[in-house]
């Protein structure tokens, strides 16, 4: 009776939990479309692609930026507009976090809530987008500290899928995804063994591992190729969506996104897909700046997947992680920057711009930090042509905040995506308003 009782108990616990999670959403309204003109005037306006321009002038219309005026200009739009007073307010394009698992997981602990990863070792087909939740709490938290637009990366496996590029505010998934399939996902393997406490393998057993994981990568790909040639050979031959998803990346239409950290294993990746006439994008890349040759020599980025954290060894210099950027930088080698949460730290995704402001304090260029997280994350995602700066043409996926960008003091007022003014609340700000109300019934706090 006693043991019947404990498992009723445990299954009660584990329904609440999963029950808990399930009301845990995105209560915030989805924007509308954009209605009419809308003109930002007076703001500091950063475009990231060009200069810096005080007391200069926005307009929009339909989700897309019509002009970008400097002082004195006046801005031409036919019927009513919306003017807002930029004065003293600092403008700037939506971030983008280059690689998270922001919509595939909510609660770690609650397995019901994370849909980060697939069975099996080696998933081409299946693509981020369509496993997110669009009511996510974590998409309007990011919002709320100007993150807009995200890298969306299935994980678990050597081959996990594809990524997706999404706005981070829609009803739907599909209402989300900018780019559906960014790129092939590769989770390459260690080469060099591990010599912890606890490992329990030998440097042999480790090895011959490694070596067959790269063996079934290299196999799979091999007989991707077979299949292509077999299809244009006789259009009769039976589809095979593994071998489909992976089409765009073997033809160097989209990029491979290889992850891996250590030095022997990001050359032996990044020289595996050169062999095979592929794209590399290397995320991760703690000792990228060792692979520098290899990097520069092939033209390939590197998304550093943070800066707020520990020192990989323990006789690394304390200050690694942030001059990281710095070093490639110098090293001119292409590369943004990303919290490197994955699926694991998507709640700490509103942390993006203080990982770049670490490096400026190491010696990185202000401009070049932004520039990390909002332009050239575009360009590593494919979607450099429609984000990532403020230009004529571009969607007006733009911030508005009270300070530059990367102070931790600043405070986002407004923000848009594609024109549409989004609602910048979330279950942390309910709470805050929540108890300042009661704290002012109480008469300990006084806002008069």
């Amino acid at each position: 009776m006693n043991m019947q009782i404990t498992n009723l108990m445990r299954t009660c616990a584990a329904g609440a939990l999963v029950a808990g999670a399930a009301h845990a959403q995105d209560l915030t309204h989805k924007a509308p479309p954009q209605a009419v003109p809308i003109i930002i005037e007076h703001a500091t306006i950063y475009t990231v692609s060009g200069e810096v321009i005080n007391d200069g002038a926005i307009v929009f219309e339909n989700g897309v930026i019509q002009q970008v005026l400097r002082a004195g200009e006046s801005p031409r739009v036919r019927g009513d507009a919306e003017r807002i007073d930029g004065t003293g307010k600092h403008v700037y394009p939506g971030l983008i976090s280059a690689v998270t698992g922001l919509g595939l997981v909510e609660v770690n602990a609650v397995r019901a809530t994370v849909d980060s990863s697939e069975v099996g070792d080696m998933s081409p087909e299946v693509r981020g987008a369509v496993a997110v939740n669009p009511d996510s709490t974590l998409f309007p938290v990011a919002r709320s500290n100007g993150v807009l637009t995200a890298g969306v990366f299935p994980s678990g496996g050597v081959i996990p899928g594809r990524a997706s590029v999404l706005r981070l505010d829609g009803w739907t998934w599909e209402d989300m995804t900018i780019r559906d399939s960014a790129g092939l996902i590769i989770n390459w393997p260690n080469v060099r063994p591990i010599t912890a406490r606890w490992m329990n393998q030998t440097e042999e057993e480790q090895r011959k591992r490694s070596a067959e994981r790269i063996t079934k990568i290299t196999d799979l790909f091999a007989a991707a190729r077979a299949y292509f040639e077999a299809k244009e050979a006789d259009s009769s031959t039976p589809t095979d969506v593994r071998f489909e998803a992976m089409r765009s990346a073997i033809n160097e239409d989209t990029p491979v996104f290889l992850f891996a950290q250590e030095y022997e294993q990001i050359v032996s990746g990044l020289t595996w897909a050169m062999d095979q006439k592929l794209q590399p994008v290397l995320v991760g890349g703690r000792d990228a700046l060792l692979a520098k040759d290899l990097l520069i020599a092939n033209d390939i980025p590197v998304v550093i997947t943070g800066t707020l954290r520990q020192p990989s060894r323990r006789d690394s210099a304390y200050d690694q992680a942030y001059m990281l950027p710095v070093e490639l930088e110098n090293a001119g080698i292409r590369w943004c920057l990303s919290t490197g949460g994955g699926s694991f730290g998507a709640s700490d995704e509103r942390n993006l711009p203080y990982h770049a402001a670490a490096s400026v304090a190491y010696g990185l260029s202000p401009e070049t930090a932004l520039r990390s997280i909002t332009l050239e994350a575009a360009n590593v995602l494919g979607v450099g042509d429609r984000l990532g700066s403020i230009a004529p043409g571009k969607s007006a996926t733009l911030v508005v905040a009270d300070g530059h960008p990367l102070e931790l003091t600043s405070n986002v007022e407004m923000a848009f995506i594609d024109g549409r003014r989004i609602d910048l609340s979330n279950k942390q700000t309910k709470l805050r308003d929540k108890y300042r109300d009661k704290y002012r019934q109480i008469g300990e706090i006084n806002d008069n």
